[in-house]
C-alpha cells in the first residue's frame, strides 16, 4: 500500500508538468560514478516517459583535469575560474563533446530514452565571443592583475531552433557546454551560465542544478539546507558571506535565471539516490528552491542533509 500511495502522491505532479520544459544541469562530479550516472539516467528517462520534455546540460571539470594531468597538463585556475589556453582546449573539446556527452547517450539508451549528443557548437546553438582580459585581485595576497583566460567565451545569444525540434519530437538533447563564434573559434562556457541560458530562451518551467551537495546551506558544518530562497534573500546570503566557494557560482546563476524570467530553479544534490524525483513528484520537494515570489506559508525550520526525511513544503509554486 505504500507503493500506491506514492503513485498517487505524485499523480498531481504528473499532470501538472506534462509537456513542461525542465533543463538539468548536471556538474562534472555528478557523472564521474558510472553507478551515480546510471541512476541520474533512469530518474531522467522516467521524467522524459511521464510527458516532460528534458533537456541536459552538462559540464566535466573534474574529468578534464584528469585528463589534463594524465597527459602531463597542469590545469590553470584563478579564483576557481579555469584558464583555458591552447592545449586545455583541446582536452576540454575531447572530455566534454566526447567522454561526457557519450556516457551519458548510452546510459540513457540503457533506460529506453531517446536521447542526442550536442555541443553549443552545433546548428549555432550558442553564439559566444572569446572573454575579454579582466582586472582580478589575489584572495591571498590582494594584488591586482590583468588576466587573460584565454579559450574562454561568453554567451551571445542562443539559437534554440534545434532544441525545440528535438523536444518536440519527444528526444532528449545533451548538451555539452561548447561554443563558438562566427568565425568558428571554439571556446569552453561556464555550464551553469549555459544551463541558464538555454532556460530562458526555452521558457523552460524548471531549471534543476544537480551538484555534489545537498543544496545551498545556512552551516556547512551541521549541514542545514535551506529549503527555499527568494532573489532577494539569495543575494543577501551571498553578500554576507553565507554562500562561498563552489556554491556562489551555483546560486548567482540560479537567482539569474530568476530574475530573467525562469519559473523556478532548484539545486539539489545529484549524488543523493532519486534525489530529482523526490524534488519533481513529492509534496516535500529536495534541495534549494529559488523563486521569485514565495508562498504565504514560509516554513522556517532547515532540513538536514544527513538522510533523514526532509520537512514538508508548501508546494503550490513548486
Amino acid at each position: 500500500m505504500q507503493d500506491v500511495s506514492l503513485l498517487l502522491e505524485a499523480l498531481p505532479f504528473v499532470n501538472r508538468y506534462k509537456g513542461k520544459t525542465f533543463v538539468l544541469k548536471l556538474g562534472g562530479e555528478v557523472v564521474q560514478s558510472p553507478e551515480n550516472l546510471d541512476m541520474l539516467s533512469q530518474d531522467v528517462c522516467f521524467l522524459n516517459k511521464v510527458g516532460i520534455r528534458v533537456l541536459l546540460v552538462h559540464g566535466g571539470g573534474p574529468q578534464a583535469n584528469e585528463l589534463s594531468e594524465r597527459l602531463g597538463l597542469t590545469p590553470n585556475f584563478i579564483d576557481g575560474r579555469r584558464i583555458t589556453d591552447r592545449a586545455a582546449l583541446e582536452v576540454t573539446k575531447m572530455v566534454f563533446a566526447g567522454q561526457i556527452n557519450t556516457d551519458i547517450l548510452s546510459c540513457i539508451r540503457r533506460h529506453g530514452g531517446h536521447a542526442v549528443g550536442l555541443s553549443g557548437v552545433d546548428a549555432s546553438v550558442l553564439l559566444a565571443r572569446r572573454r575579454p582580459k579582466r582586472k582580478m585581485k589575489d584572495p591571498d595576497t590582494g594584488h591586482e592583475s590583468e588576466i587573460d583566460f584565454g579559450h574562454v567565451g561568453d554567451i551571445v545569444s542562443v539559437d534554440s531552433t534545434l532544441l525545440r525540434i528535438l523536444l518536440d519530437h519527444d528526444y532528449i538533447p545533451v548538451l555539452s557546454s561548447l561554443g563558438a563564434d562566427q568565425a568558428g573559434h571554439v571556446f569552453n562556457i561556464n555550464a551553469d551560465t549555459v544551463a541558464t541560458e538555454i532556460a530562458k530562451s526555452l521558457e523552460a518551467d524548471k531549471l534543476l542544478m544537480l551538484t555534489n551537495v545537498a543544496g545551498v546551506m545556512r552551516s556547512r558544518a551541521k549541514g542545514d539546507v535551506i529549503p527555499r530562497l527568494t532573489p532577494k534573500e539569495a543575494h543577501g546570503l551571498m553578500k554576507d558571506g553565507t554562500v562561498t566557494k563552489g556554491m556562489l557560482p551555483k546560486l548567482t546563476s540560479a537567482v539569474e535565471a530568476v530574475e530573467r524570467g525562469v519559473k523556478r530553479c532548484t539545486v539539489l544534490s545529484g549524488l543523493t539516490p532519486h534525489a530529482l524525483l523526490e524534488e519533481t513528484f513529492t509534496d516535500r520537494g529536495s534541495g534549494t528552491l529559488i523563486e521569485a515570489t514565495p508562498p504565504r506559508k514560509r516554513a522556517t525550520k532547515a532540513t538536514k542533509s544527513t538522510g533523514a526525511a526532509p520537512r514538508k513544503r508548501a508546494r503550490k509554486t513548486r
